[in-house]
């Protein structure tokens, strides 16, 4: 009984190391290690994204699946509260919001100072 015990937690632990090793050497697969996790998170954050309230034409133009006629769209539409202002506003797809939501933000207007 003890034998087959033993047998049963090798063959599991070998299963998981083989699962584990597939995970980190399959080409386009995300790794679930955490320092490369984080690692991730911090160069998306570094990225700085294109103010929908600010920027120029071909700013928009240059995020993916901007053209000439949506960043005519969005200048047109401006001021924008959230990004998702996109969509509700019918300027661009799901499938283009999907593409563009981690690139574009939608920041206040600053307030200047009053005489």
């Amino acid at each position: 009984m003890k034998r087959i015990h033993g047998l049963i937690l090798v063959a599991a632990a070998l299963a998981f190391a083989t699962t584990a090793a597939l995970a980190d050497d399959t080409p386009g697969t995300s790794s679930t290690h955490p320092s490369k996790a984080v690692h991730h998170a911090k160069s998306a954050a570094k990225t700085p994204k294109t103010d929908l309230n600010a920027a120029s034409k071909e700013e928009l133009m240059k995020l993916p699946g901007i053209d000439d006629a949506v960043a005519d769209k969005i200048l047109a539409a401006r001021p924008f509260k959230t990004r998702s202002e996109l969509m509700t506003k019918n300027i661009v797809t799901s499938e283009q919001f999907a593409k563009l939501r981690t690139l574009v933000a939608a920041m206040p207007a600053t307030k200047t100072a009053s005489k």
